[in-house]
């Protein structure tokens, strides 16, 4: 899966890149007057974590939902072509299975997932939380650049990312047999960014018409510190409205 995601990343960037290079007398007369310059886009979608270990058990729908405003600068040579960078909020939320426990208040020095025993107590629900501060930027192709709401289009770029804040939120603590010992509304909230990785970096690719496209994106940073725990890379895959 990862080197499908790289693949295609990897072939998007290439013709992106390749094809903005071509000039055509047509694309230098198209009237861009009317285009937006600022671009708000919202992300949602899967989140998965790559080469994790058997130890390591996820449950549920894990996913995203992140918020950027960008700037959007066409290619004079190009107009067909741009360049968008900007700023915003990347969120992710890993679920695991309720007999994994993670503990990131943890004195060690590696991230526990306890395995607890079919007869323990343990949360019906748990995940873990992070916020990173993002910068993405992209090179662009609108099949029609003069109408972007009613083009084709394709993006590859990055997004480079500085960790905000990462916590564990855990709901209704339950005995084996599934009785809520303190209530099913009692949630556990834990806060600590030791563990996880402060730097983040993403490869990202798009496609799609309109303000709607399918994305992808792929970790090669480690969602984990180098050191405090398994190496895993998270792979997410979604959908994205932008051009608003």
């Amino acid at each position: 899966m990862k080197k499908v995601i790289l693949s295609t990343i990897s072939f998007l960037c290439f013709g992106l890149f390749a094809q903005a290079q071509t000039t055509s007398n047509t694309d230098t007369k198209i009237d861009l007057t009317g285009r937006p310059a600022d671009h708000l886009m919202i992300q949602f979608g899967s989140d998965q974590l790559g080469s994790r270990p058997d130890s390591v058990k996820t449950s549920g729908f894990s996913r995203h939902f992140n918020v950027y405003f960008m700037y959007d600068k066409p290619f004079k040579k190009n107009p067909k072509y741009s360049v968008a960078y900007g700023v915003g909020i990347g969120t992710s939320n890993i679920f695991f299975d309720p007999h994994t426990y993670v503990n990131i208040k943890s004195s060690g020095t590696t991230l526990p997932f306890q395995h607890l025993d079919s007869n323990a107590n343990h949360f019906a629900k748990q995940k873990i939380t992070t916020i990173y501060l993002q910068a993405p930027v992209e090179i662009r192709y609108f099949s029609d650049p003069a109408h972007p709401g009613k083009s084709w289009k394709a993006a590859a770029g990055i997004k480079i990312g500085q960790l905000l804040s990462a916590y564990t939120k855990s709901k209704n603590y339950e005995s084996s047999t599934g009785y809520s010992i303190y209530g099913k509304t009692y949630i556990e909230k834990q806060q600590d960014t030791r563990f996880f990785n402060g730097t983040d970096i993403t490869l990202t690719g798009r496609f799609g018409y309109g303000i709607l496209s399918f994305d992808m994106g792929y970790c090669p940073t480690g969602y984990l510190r180098d050191g405090y725990g398994a190496t895993m890379n998270k792979l997410s895959f979604g959908l994205t409205i932008s051009g608003l």
